[in-house]
């Protein structure tokens, strides 16, 4: 759709329950997670066509939260095998796999920054659910949050300067921003349930789910910009969740 929720276009069917899609780079392919097997698979289609394939990881494992590296050469995503999850990078051409992450402990939600040389995630391996930051090919992370809560889905700015995330604290729900050495962090947002946050190209609005309480709530798209003073529903006709910001178009 476009970034006012005007004209939109599906691209899957209902038969099956489909997650967090992510644009390529040059907006041609689009990652996304299935569940048409009945667990969690990274799926991969092409824009124009629509046509999808999965990833091919191994049997009897369950992947998800995938996004291309700025120039779509690589895929980065979680993969679950024999009850632990880690971080994987994929190249997307030859489909050759190896892990960024080996930890008892559950690493998710990778994204790279801008430059494609750094990757923020998420991790509990502290013990509660925090945001780190390591090198492309893997290595030792750094822990970029520490405030009270529950930190997850991180997301690097366009422009490198800043990282967006769902913070979940006193029983709310916050959308923030911090710089990437995780100084100067604000909370953009607050709700009962406010999440998954995406960057507009710009580096300068994020949008994101925000989700109403009672059994009936539904979710809506919201955009607010980095200063949380301008926020404004996405006009959709009908529940919205997942968003992603693609890339600039020429």
């Amino acid at each position: 759709m476009d970034y006012d929720g005007a004209n939109p276009r599906w691209m899957t069917d209902d038969s099956a329950l489909v997650l967090a899609p992510r644009f390529s780079p040059d907006g041609n392919r689009i990652l996304y997670t299935s569940y048409a097997s009945g667990f969690p698979k990274v799926m991969v289609m092409d824009v124009n066509s629509l046509a999808s394939r999965s990833l091919g990881e191994q049997q009897g494992t369950m992947s998800f939260s995938p996004r291309f590296s700025p120039d779509g050469r690589w895929i980065v995503y979680s993969l679950e095998q024999n009850g632990n999850t880690d971080i994987y990078q994929m190249d997307a051409s030859s489909g050759a796999q190896r892990a960024l992450t080996n930890a008892p402990s559950i690493e998710t939600s990778p994204s790279f920054s801008p430059d494609g040389k750094q990757i923020v995630f998420e991790s509990d391996r502290s013990g509660s659910p925090q945001l780190y930051i390591m090198g492309a090919n893997g290595g030792e992370p750094r822990r970029i949050s520490f405030g009270d809560g529950r930190y997850g889905t991180p997301v690097w700015s366009p422009r490198g300067d800043l990282i967006a995330f769902t913070r979940q604290v006193g029983g709310r729900f916050h959308i923030g921003v911090m710089r990437t050495d995780g100084s100067q962090e604000k909370m953009l947002t607050e709700s009962f349930l406010d999440e998954g946050p995406t960057w507009a190209p710009n580096g300068r609005v994020v949008m994101f789910t925000r989700s109403s309480s009672g059994d009936s709530g539904q979710s809506t798209l919201h955009s607010v910009d980095i200063t949380g003073r301008n926020m404004r529903p996405v006009q959709f006709n009908g529940a919205a969740s997942d968003p992603n910001w693609g890339p600039l178009l020429p």
